[in-house]
């Protein structure tokens, strides 16, 4: 957080906004509205992280805007970016935190139904990134990743272009895990209630700190058991749970790790539509690094459990760049070590069976 900080006001100091007055009159006046889309149903982290931010960050706008957050669930995210880029006012009235596994399906080709360039996207901030975990239930027989390589282990996911489903499909590929992915959960409360109820084992993937935030009891009180996470180094508060850029592999499948452990460095990325006059980019930049500042935010922030570890706009884009123009011959491999291979997949319609 200090390091986004001073970088984000070091910047603000070198430039003030030459088109303050006309963002201000844009987003002023009666009934001037942002909506907030949010790419899950209500009550996940996505949900909660949206509406922390909605309730804040319109006071920081110039022209104090209200914000109205609106709930549009469906294909692990695509719907609500796809809605952004190719639908939504191209004029900095809708914001949006993007499904993080979208930057690799992107770079990899994997959803036809997804039609959008995230790189003609303005990106706010990276709002939070922490470490991705699979997840299993304390009543599963599997308790540690060499268990998942011996035993099928049935594991809840959302739709074919969220990491929930990209991440198993790989460990399946490339570690030689057992996970039957069961997918087509409207979101990650779905999935939860569904490990609870027994009828999946575990959860494909969710960041640590949306755990923390979510369910702050289930991992101290050890209700799940985290398998596998994924990111450049290990949680502070999990030494004991495996990284997979450690994991033993081939020489020829560490690039595949290193592109994994990357991309989920894209945790909760904020942006508003492609085509937004950069003028308001910029406020809409500022209003967030000033949140982040606000009193009200920080204490609304802690009692959420919320971990905010914000990453500059800029810096954001640029990771999507790299993402999406990594090297061809390893995102061919990857994109065939993200695809669930028939025999492990099941989808659901209208509830798991």
């Amino acid at each position: 957080m200090r390091k986004y900080l001073l970088a984000t006001a070091l910047g603000f100091l070198t430039c003030v906004p030459a088109f303050a007055d006309s963002v201000s009159d844009f987003y002023s006046g009666p009934g001037k509205v942002i909506r907030f889309v949010i790419r899950t149903t209500p009550g996940g982290g996505y949900d909660l992280l949206s509406r922390l931010l909605a309730r804040h960050m319109g006071r920081h706008i110039p022209g104090n805007p209200s914000m109205s957050p609106i709930n549009m669930p469906g294909g692990g995210g695509i719907v609500a970016a796809n809605y952004l880029a190719q639908v939504a006012p191209k004029d900095g009235t809708v914001l949006s935190i993007i499904s993080q596994g979208l930057a690799t399906d992107q770079a990899l080709g994997l959803s036809p139904q997804f039609t959008s360039d995230l790189r003609s996207f303005h990106w706010i901030a990276n709002v939070e990134f922490s470490n991705q975990l699979l997840v299993v239930w304390h009543t599963s027989q599997t308790q540690s990743l060499e268990d998942a390589k011996r035993r099928v282990t049935r594991i809840g996911s959302t739709g074919a272009g969220s990491a929930s489903v990209q991440l198993p499909a790989f460990y399946n590929n490339v570690l030689g895990t057992k996970f039957q992915i069961v997918f087509g959960y409207p979101g990650g409360v779905e999935v939860d209630l569904a490990m609870e109820r027994g009828e999946v084992e575990g959860r494909g993937t969710n960041p640590y700190s949306d755990y923390m935030s979510g369910k702050p009891e289930w991992i101290p009180k050890k209700l799940i058991r985290p398998l596998i996470q994924v990111g450049m180094v290990k949680e502070p508060a999990l030494p004991d749970v495996p990284l997979l850029r450690d994991q033993l592999v081939r020489d020829e499948d560490k690039p595949l790790l290193e592109f994994m452990s990357r991309a989920v460095t894209v945790g909760r990325p904020l942006a508003t539509t492609p085509g937004t006059p950069i003028e308001r980019v910029a406020a809409l930049r500022k209003a967030f690094h000033d949140t982040m500042h606000d009193p009200e935010f920080i204490a609304d922030a802690k009692r959420l459990n919320a971990e905010l570890r914000p990453m500059p706009g800029e810096e954001l884009a640029q990771l999507y760049r790299d993402l999406i123009g990594a090297p061809q011959d390893v995102k061919d491999r990857v994109k065939v070590a993200l695809e669930p291979r028939k025999a492990d997949a099941l989808e659901i319609h209208g509830g798991a069976k």
